[in-house]
């Protein structure tokens, strides 16, 4: 399966990068360990008490409960990563599980599964805090034994959709608070920026819930049943492992179009050392103004790279005019203005992302008032990502010494930026860019 550079999501891909980093990883750095122990021991004091509370009837064989589990641990072995965390297709037995087993005892059960699964991968020996982290991740399973227990264990019948849907509810209420606390409390990783990823989580555990809930119902007369899903496990385990393909795929082309970008940028800090080291101070500056704005992640990545080669076009422009002590006459700023359509050009060789990134670089020096060049774009039809480019550019290059002329006070750039606000830039750039420049 392959995937295009409009398909790469710079904020999941980092995500998954770093969470991939943290698996490979043996042991967990303290804070992330402390707050694990934490949720795991919580998770064990919670699930002993709700097997002890509630009373249970069913009385299922040994070889049900010995079929039940591994059913669910060839399940964890089939994974979709998203964001920090994975999408994984448990729910095609869970479900049958809190209907054949005594509810009270399902998240000790689920538990059980993940420490078993995670000892038939441990490779490189036995890591207590791996154990850990398994049973912060069965909190899942609490929130619908809970719900169900609560309600009397009671044989599945469709009059209680309503009950099933609070359950799936409870289950991902309890999944998401225990990873996005153990990610605030251990990784720093704020909940708000995970919800996104969650929403992926529950389309899935809302999509199998209700096959979960159809062979639950064929289970209760034929305990056996819970087997039907294996052939579909084994379906969804052949797409994991096409998305795993296909996100190692987008990590190397994300790596690959950033090292393209820092050689270009080199090239061009080769050819004119006040272009270069002024393309990596404006880097800085604009992806500084893209957290105040709040740009989304594909716009950041845009901005860092277009911000890093909004001069590249300068290579084709002759040293002595690039170089010229003094101030341009109008033929040289005519030749010099090409450097943006130049800079398309080059970068619509490269292709791909870059090629993209060419079509901003092009209109980094527009306008608000549609006077600037090369198309006399005006307003909003100047994409956001130049038109920070060209308020950062300006202002590093007023406050950066030239050969004809010395740097001017951040203060006194600061000014002359406000006061070209809505006419040369746009006003509300200019304020994130003020904003940034004051906390500096």
């Amino acid at each position: 399966m392959s995937v295009g550079h409009a398909d790469l999501d710079p904020e999941a891909d980092g995500l998954i990068l770093a969470s991939r980093e943290r698996v490979a990883r043996r042991g967990l750095a303290d804070r992330d360990r402390s707050a694990t122990a934490l949720l795991a021991g919580g998770f064990i004091v919670a699930a002993a008490t709700m097997a002890v509370a509630f009373d249970s009837a069913r009385t299922p064989s040994l070889l049900v409960l010995v079929g039940l589990a591994a059913s669910y641990v060839f399940a964890l072995r089939i994974e979709f990563e998203i964001g920090t965390g994975s999408a994984i297709p448990t729910q095609l037995v869970l479900v049958p599980m809190l209907f054949l087993l005594p509810v009270g005892a399902v998240p000790l059960v689920v538990a059980a599964c993940l420490v078993c699964g995670y000892l038939l991968d441990a490779r490189d020996g036995i890591h207590m805090d791996r154990v850990l982290l398994r049973l912060v991740n069965a909190w899942h399973a609490f929130g619908p034994a809970l719900v169900l227990g609560l309600a009397g264990e009671a044989a599945p019948s469709w009059d209680d959709a309503w009950l099933y849907a609070v359950a799936v509810a409870a289950q991902w209420s309890f999944d998401f608070a225990a990873c996005a606390t153990r990610d605030r409390l251990g990784l720093g990783i704020s909940p708000r920026s995970q919800i996104k990823y969650w929403k992926s989580v529950l389309q899935v555990d809302a999509a199998l819930a209700p096959v979960g809930l159809l062979v639950a119902f064929a289970a209760v007369s034929m305990q056996w049943a819970f087997l039907l899903p294996l052939p579909l496990l084994a379906l969804l385990g052949v797409f994991a492992q096409e998305r795993k393909a296909r996100i190692d795929h987008a990590l190397e082309l994300s790596s690959a179009y950033r090292g393209t970008a820092l050689l270009l940028g080199d090239v061009v800090e080769a050819d004119d050392a006040y272009t270069g080291s002024h393309s990596h101070d404006v880097v800085d500056l604009v992806l500084d103004v893209c957290d105040e704005l709040g740009v989304d992640g594909r716009s950041r990545r845009d901005a860092e790279f277009a911000a890093l080669l909004h001069d590249v076009g300068k290579i084709r422009i002759p040293d002595e005019i690039i170089n010229k002590p003094g101030k341009l006459n109008d033929e040289e700023r005519a030749i010099i203005e090409t450097h943006t359509v130049i800079g398309e050009e080059l970068l619509k060789k490269v292709g791909g992302l870059l090629g993209d990134v060419g079509t901003i670089v092009r209109s980094c020096h527009e306008r608000w008032d549609g006077g600037g060049y090369p198309d006399g774009l005006a307003g909003e039809d100047i994409p956001l990502v130049a038109r920070i480019v060209c308020a950062c550019d300006a202002f590093s290059a007023m406050t950066t010494t030239r050969s004809y002329r010395a740097a001017r006070p951040v203060e006194d750039a600061l000014e002359e930026l406000q006061r070209c606000a809505a006419t040369q830039f746009d006003a509300r750039v200019v304020d994130a860019l003020v904003a940034v420049a004051q906390r500096g």
